[in-house]
């Protein structure tokens, strides 16, 4: 798959390289809301991206009716799963987990122990095994981890059981943490982590910062993975948050850049996706290339979801849900444009709708009575 993506990028890089740099400008004061030095801008920004091959006839799904309110007043929620029906959410400071009832009221099923939230670390992903244990990535005192709960009890009683640590010391920082976890279509759990502010370990594959890793359900390193004994997958990252997988088995990543790019990435085994050596569309030899780059301001894209052959995309700067083809991932279209504020996940749930998660709790947005809030809206 790489040839096509560069292929494409290569000559998508001769119309943009005006726009792109391999220098990048110094780190701004965090990834996900604007800096002294970059003011946010009040419409979104350009989406640039390279050429994709020609679209094919297949419908992908769309957004098809007016979003409802599944719950609100949530504290600085990051990450919403379905365990066996029943939604989880993860509150980045607190520690909690919380399970939501069908009236949208809400109960915690438990804290995670020792986590240290300061800026963006804390609490963030939810992954759901297919036991019904329950995987969640935190920040500890000596750096990111990955651990497996238990769940005992029914719906409206769940309680979370003791952890077993599956990885740990992962790099952490206030900024550029990563944290969404995920299953594959393969079985493994993957794993994004931040260059958490050492922007060279993300070209060093024996440093697990700025990657895409990827495990064992019981963490670990599966035998084919791309370099031997390693849990890399891939690398050259600064900031991944979003991953989902379209029905054929391309697997997507999406990644905060600086003050040049965001990025829509298609991910492959032991490829190199540039940072900080590049940033965006380059058509560098030696890098994959993203297949749809866009300006900070109008984007930060976090959480992702695949259903019925499109992508959508949660964004915090740019306070619009994306949707992005599969068939060509080089464009995509604009909803909700800052009628919710900073929008950080999205998931599909078991009937079929399209569930989004705002974050404007997290000190960085403008909250409104009732935030943070869980929409969910029908797809066509």
């Amino acid at each position: 798959m790489r040839g096509p993506v560069l292929a494409a990028a290569a000559i998508g890089a001769t119309i943009l390289l005006a726009g792109c740099t391999a220098d990048p400008a110094p780190e701004p004061s965090s990834s996900g809301s604007p800096s002294a030095t970059q003011p946010a801008p009040t419409a979104s920004a350009p989406a640039t991206s390279a050429p994709a091959a020609e679209p094919s006839p297949t419908v992908a799904a769309t957004i098809a009716g007016t979003p409802r309110q599944v719950a609100a007043d949530l504290d600085a929620p990051w990450s919403v799963v379905f365990r066996d029906g029943v939604p989880l959410v993860s509150e980045r400071n607190s520690g909690q987990i919380l399970e939501l009832a069908p009236d949208g009221s809400s109960r915690s099923i438990g804290t995670v122990q020792g986590v240290a939230a300061r800026g963006e670390s804390g609490l963030l992903g939810l992954a759901a095994g297919t036991d019904g244990d329950l995987y969640v990535y935190s920040t500890g005192q000596d750096g990111n981890r990955v651990q497996r709960y238990s769940v005992a009890g029914a719906q409206g009683s769940l309680s979370l059981g003791d952890p077993e640590t599956l990885l740990d010391r992962i790099p952490s920082a206030s900024i550029h943490d990563g944290g969404r976890i995920a299953f594959g279509p393969d079985g493994m759990l993957y794993v994004t982590a931040g260059d958490a502010s050492r922007r060279d370990s993300a070209q060093d594959r024996e440093s697990l910062a700025g990657k895409i890793l990827r495990m064992t359900p019981d963490g670990e390193v599966p035998a084919d993975n791309p370099f031997p004994g390693s849990l890399v997958y891939s690398y050259g990252h600064r900031n991944p948050q979003g991953l989902a997988w379209a029905d054929d088995g391309t697997m997507f990543a999406t990644e905060f850049g600086q003050n040049t790019w965001d990025e829509l990435n298609i991910i492959e085994a032991g490829a190199n996706y540039g940072w900080p050596t590049v940033e965006g569309i380059s058509g560098r030899e030696g890098f994959v290339d993203p297949v749809q780059q866009w300006q900070p301001g109008g984007a930060s894209p976090s959480g992702m979801a695949h259903a019925g052959g499109t992508l959508f995309i949660a964004n915090l700067r740019g306070q619009v849900l994306r949707s992005v083809p599969v068939s060509d991932p080089s464009t995509s279209t604009e909803h909700y444009n800052r009628e919710y504020g900073r929008i950080r996940d999205v998931t599909v749930s078991p009937d079929g709708r399209l569930w989004f998660l705002t974050n404007n709790t997290d000190g960085r947005g403008d909250p409104e009575p009732g935030d943070d809030r869980i929409l969910e809206v029908p797809l066509g």
